[in-house]
Order: structure tokens, then C-alpha cells, then sequence
């Protein structure tokens, strides 16, 4: 996990630049992420944006309610003004040290703060891959939010006896690059590419 607040505006960055570069034919493309093609994953970090934001700030509602398998998301109309400004508003809310303290919620679930921002940089992580890889990009996390996101994975195989939260832990060399490791936490194939 991580004993420190975490800025996770360099990773809210990477993530807007990738999204921004999606072109309108990219949409319908597929993702590693069974059943999501690029534009449900676009909604996917739309949804998990705003509820990241409003579980950092404490306020408890429909955003932190929700599952994240509820629905299968879409993005809407306006996503390419609406999907930076809610990275924006993420990064900013966890900036916050009280963001960091105490219970909140996310996806359903109460965590502590310091948790729930592990989670975060989880999520922006790992589907900041997801799209990279979907769409043609190259990849380069920032490497704090890379940092928190394999610590959180890991420990969370490690609590689930090797087993993973998001799915089956993807065997990865030991010297692999620190990315690729937590991607086969994550139960992702670091070699995953597109089929022609």
C-alpha cells in the first residue's frame, strides 16, 4: 500500500493524453478487458474517476455505490471534454491529506482512505495499459502510481492466497519490468496484443 499521500496527477495525466489520442474509429476496437471494447473501457474510467473523486472528498452516494460490474459503461456524447476533467477533479481530491484518513467508499465497498487511493492508482494504472494497448499507444506510467498499484495488487494476491482480486494471477518472470508484474497480478498477459 502506500504510507504517504500519493499524487496521482502525473497518472490522471497519462491517462488523458492516451484517451485524447482515441480516435472515433477506435471505439468499437477491443481491450484486455473481457467483453469491454474501447469505448465501454472509456467509461469504465469515467465511472471509476468519479467515484475515486467523490470517496477521496467523503461524499457517499450513487458514484461510491455502485459495483463496478453493474452495467456494462459507455461513454457519452461529450466524454472527450468530460473524461479529463474528471481525471482532473480525481487528482485533485486526493491531494487533499484528509482524502488519505479515516473509512470511505468505493464500488460498494468501505475502505480506509489510504486504501481506496492504492485502489485508485490501481485502476488508473492498469486500464491506462488496457488502453495503450487497445488503441496502438506506447505506455509509460508514472512510476509512483506504478509503484502504490503493484503493492496493492500484490498484497491483495498474496490475501487471496496467489489467486488475485481481478481475476487469475498471470505467472511473470521475477526480473521482469515492475510493470509486467503487476499486470500478471492483475490477471492480464503482458503480451496481450490486439488479433489482426
Amino acid at each position: 500500500m502506500t504510507d504517504t499521500i500519493l499524487d496521482l496527477g502525473p497518472q490522471t495525466l497519462v491517462v488523458a493524453r492516451l484517451a485524447e489520442a482515441v480516435t472515433d474509429e477506435r471505439l468499437s476496437a477491443v481491450t484486455p478487458c473481457p467483453d469491454l471494447a474501447v469505448r465501454n473501457l472509456l467509461g469504465h474510467l469515467a465511472g471509476l474517476a468519479a467515484a475515486f473523486r467523490d470517496a477521496a472528498r467523503k461524499d457517499l452516494g450513487a458514484t461510491t455505490d455502485t459495483g463496478p460490474d453493474a452495467a456494462v459503461p459507455d461513454i457519452g456524447p461529450g466524454w472527450r471534454e468530460e473524461l479529463p476533467k474528471v481525471l482532473d477533479e480525481l487528482a485533485e481530491a486526493w491531494r487533499d491529506p484528509a482524502a488519505w484518513t479515516g473509512m470511505t467508499r468505493a464500488g460498494g465497498v468501505d475502505l480506509p482512505g489510504a486504501v481506496a487511493g492504492a485502489v485508485a492508482a490501481d485502476e488508473l494504472v492498469i486500464h491506462g495499459w488496457d488502453l495503450a494497448r487497445a488503441t496502438g499507444q506506447e505506455y509509460i506510467p508514472d512510476p509512483a502510481a506504478l509503484q502504490a498499484a503493484h503493492g496493492f495488487l500484490l498484497a491483495a494476491a498474496e490475501n487471496s492466497g496467489g489467486s488475485g482480486i481481478f481475476g487469475p494471477v498471470v505467472p511473470v518472470p521475477a526480473g521482469a519490468p515492475l510493470l509486467d508484474r503487476a499486470l500478471g497480478l492483475s490477471g492480464r498477459d503482458p503480451g496481450w496484443t490486439p488479433m489482426p
